[in-house]
């Protein structure tokens, strides 16, 4: 049964050291940096703005996530816990490797591949999904507050996305994203 409000927010972590690095940080947990502290004081000041509201601020357990859902609480009001299944996808081998690895890109298109010991993109799609899952049948309106892999997981369950937009998807540090469950493709 779909919740009476039947919406969420994303935001996306603020920059991160390895961001600015270009490299790709999966659950590897590593800090903002000042810009990222500012981005996500910035994302806090703009949803109070927009008049966005929330019930809650639901936020992955890593630093950067922590931190930025902390600001965004600390400016709107909006209480907030820790959601161990936001954690960012464990991508094996590739953590600390260049983002926009050839390499990297490919990889993210297997489904069933755990990036050499990482969690492979259907495992991360099970936990979630699931998580969406509740959300919808939830009547309170949340703000996800996670990683761009949680992000890329998210987009695919409300619209067909092929492997390269798959692959290719992402949102900016600290942007805010709505989604509606009325506009979710398949049940």
């Amino acid at each position: 049964m779909q919740g009476e409000n039947g919406h969420f927010y994303f935001v996306r972590h603020g920059q991160t050291v390895w961001n600015a690095e270009n490299k790709i940080c999966g659950a590897t947990d590593i800090a903002l940096t000042e810009l990222g502290h500012r981005q996500a004081v910035e994302a806090g000041r703009k949803i109070l703005e927009a008049g966005i509201k929330a019930d809650e601020i639901l936020y992955s357990p890593l630093i950067r996530a922590a931190d930025t859902a902390g600001h965004i609480s600390d400016i709107t009001g909006i209480p907030a816990r820790v959601e161990p299944r936001l954690t960012e996808q464990n991508f094996g081998k590739y953590e600390s490797t260049a983002r926009d690895g050839r390499e990297f890109h490919e990889a993210k298109k297997h489904c069933a591949g755990r990036f050499g010991g990482g969690e492979s993109m259907l495992q991360l799609a099970q936990r979630i999904y699931n998580l969406l899952d509740e959300l919808r049948a939830d009547d309170k309106v949340y703000l996800l507050v996670a990683h761009n892999g949680i992000a890329r997981i998210v987009e695919s369950y409300f619209r067909d996305m092929s492997d390269e937009e798959f692959s290719s998807f992402g949102i900016g540090n600290c942007e805010v994203v709505r989604y509606d469950f009325s506009e979710k493709g398949a049940v």
